[in-house]
């Protein structure tokens, strides 16, 4: 390259006019105007339109006819003002123009297999396929930029707060976790793997040992799990950790930092302190963990009524300790019994035995299992389900946590469909208490809600004992408009307790000094109190910018299927690769 760029060319404004500029980019698009030729040149700050002019430059103006889109330019030339019916108001540059002096090809393209341009109709996988040239599209850019802007974001603040930026191993030993590992073999150790950490979940905590006391780290994350549209098989976290504080403390800290990262990358002013729920409130009233309170569809319970109807499919839920609830479909009422037998046919996919429905009328109830009910009962659902003329109620009759999850989701499809979640809106929530263990039917035992290390609720301790499952955790998640975005917890930091909670996990005394033996040796030497947080960070971003999957924000992300389009990995490798670390496929037929 002859000479190096002066400007970028979206950054050239009226005030250059009369300058001359070296800008160098990509070839946008084309116009040929006769003795006119505009070229469109594009770099990572936005668009500025060239100008050859044959009769200044004829040589000049016949290279140029040879240029074509994705063309490595650099360029010189005089800033000129546009003629005023040929501003372009859209363009930061619209106002002028490039009268081009000297031009040198950097280099030339083949023809793009899409169109470098923003909303393009074009299939995922072959985006994915050329990453590089999806990247260059104006909005892929700008979201490279927001993701930039977060990052610097997280960490000037917790700079400012006191926080030490570590970096913690990326080979580590495979510890349960929740997820599978991904496992790398050691050629020194045969027969022995590293995994790659699902977090730095162990290290932030013996970082608070080590006296470190205010940790953060932008972690990447591995879990050899099924994929979605928010999931990935590599990822990144922004992880807490703090000795000598409380869950509200830690709440306060996240708080803090959330709201200045909506402020300096959105520029948008978030209400504090967020709303809390508990997780009982959170799934009797919405059916979800994680609940978006952008509307309403509240759950409500009628069970006492139902087990005292004649309605077989009621009491007999009820009389096995399950539970009857319903939602309030306001208008609901203009639903078609088609529509109606489509929502059992889809609450039914999602695990239960169906869905009763009710109308409320001004003649009473419109509804198939209407006799079943006596006259002052169906009043109390009316009442309980606050319900008035033209509304539809929907029921489900089955075990309570699978009822309210079944509702829950149901609540959300009744959403989207019939446009009840405001736009615009950004709804952030704690959620408290979450039970500290589950029990695992097909395994047949306790398994931890969140991870083995959470504490329980100081005053619960004693139920480890004789009720496990009614032990709540100091746990929290934060949601975002119905995504959670962040889970955290106040951590044991007592060897006994923390053993305690192992052994109900189903660990033997040797399984836990061979996989946490570490932990629970700096146990011994003074653990200060400690808890943290992790937000997903790709996840964050996603719904910051409006994305759709979470794909969208990271440079180079993994298909639903966890391969790369772009590299071809996963991949084989050579038998001698294998032979150095005495490893053996077996083919599956």
């Amino acid at each position: 390259m002859a000479f190096r760029r002066t400007n970028w060319c979206g950054e050239i404004t009226r005030k250059n006019i009369g300058e001359d500029v070296l800008l160098a980019g990509w070839v946008q698009g084309r116009r040929d105007h006769g003795g006119l030729l505009f070229i469109d040149l594009r770099d990572r700050s936005g668009v500025v339109q060239l100008v050859f002019d044959l009769e200044r430059h004829g040589e000049l103006f016949q290279e140029a006819e040879k240029l074509r889109s994705e063309y490595v330019l650099a360029i010189k030339g005089k800033v000129i003002a546009r003629s005023p019916e040929t501003v372009n108001p859209r363009l930061a540059s619209g106002e002028i123009e490039i009268n081009v002096e000297a031009m040198e090809v950097l280099n030339r393209s083949q023809v793009p297999p899409f169109y470098i341009e923003d909303n393009i109709d074009t299939d995922e996988n072959l985006r994915l396929r050329y990453r590089y040239l999806d990247l260059r599209r104006p909005e892929m850019q700008e979201m490279l930029r927001l993701r930039h802007c977060l990052f610097m974001a997280v960490r000037r603040c917790l700079d400012e707060r006191g926080f030490l930026e570590v970096d913690t191993p990326m080979l580590t030993r495979s510890t349960p976790e929740g997820a599978r590992d991904y496992l790398v073999p050691s050629r020194t150790a045969p027969g022995h793997f590293y995994a790659l950490p699902q977090s730095p979940q162990l290290f932030k905590q013996l970082l608070m040992v080590s006296g470190v006391e205010r940790y953060f780290q932008l972690a990447r994350c591995f879990r050899d799990e099924d994929l979605r549209a928010d999931r990935q098989p590599e990822f990144t976290q922004i992880d807490l950790e703090l000795s000598f504080c409380s869950r509200e403390e830690i709440m306060a800290e996240v708080e803090l930092l959330v709201s200045r990262l909506f402020r300096e990358v959105l520029d948008l002013d978030l209400k504090t302190p967020f709303a809390t729920i508990s997780y009982a409130e959170a799934m009797e009233r919405y059916g979800s963990d994680k609940p978006d309170t952008r509307f309403g569809l509240e759950l409500k319970d009628i069970s006492e009524i139902a087990g005292e109807s004649a309605f077989k499919v009621f009491n007999h839920a009820v009389a096995q300790g399950g539970s009857v609830k319903g939602i309030n479909v306001k208008g609901g009422a203009a639903f078609s019994r088609k529509e109606l037998d489509d929502l059992t046919a889809l609450v039914q996919s999602w695990g239960t035995g169906g869905l009763a429905w009710m109308v409320v009328t001004e003649e009473g109830f419109k509804t198939p299992i209407a006799k079943f009910f006596t006259d002052d009962q169906l009043e109390r659902i009316r009442q309980s389900m606050a319900g008035v003329n033209g509304d539809l109620f929907l029921f489900v009759a089955d075990e309570k946590d699978n009822a309210q999850k079944i509702l829950g989701q149901l609540r959300l499809h009744l959403a989207r469909r019939l446009n009840l979640i405001p736009a615009g809106e950004h709804r952030l929530l704690w959620v408290l208490d979450f039970p500290l263990l589950v029990y695992d039917r097909e395994e047949k035992r306790f398994t931890a809600n969140h991870h083995p290390f959470t504490a329980p609720r100081e005053e619960d301790i004693p139920l480890l004992e004789t009720e496990p499952l009614k032990v709540r955790s100091l746990a929290y998640d934060l949601v975002y408009n119905g995504v959670e975005i962040a889970g955290g917890s106040i951590r044991i930091h007592r060897r006994e307790l923390q053993e305690t909670v192992f052994k109900l996990l189903g660990l033997t005394q040797t399984e836990i000094e061979d996989k946490f033996g570490f932990l629970l040796e700096a146990f011994k030497y003074g653990a200060p109190p400690h808890g943290g947080i992790a937000f997903g960070f790709d996840r964050l971003l996603m719904l910051m910018s409006d994305r759709k999957s979470i794909r969208d924000v990271i440079p180079f992300p993994k298909t639903a299927a966890g391969s790369c389009l772009l590299t071809g990995a996963p991949a084989p490798v050579s038998p001698h690769q294998l032979s150095e670390l005495h490893i053996y496929t077996i083919s599956r037929k």
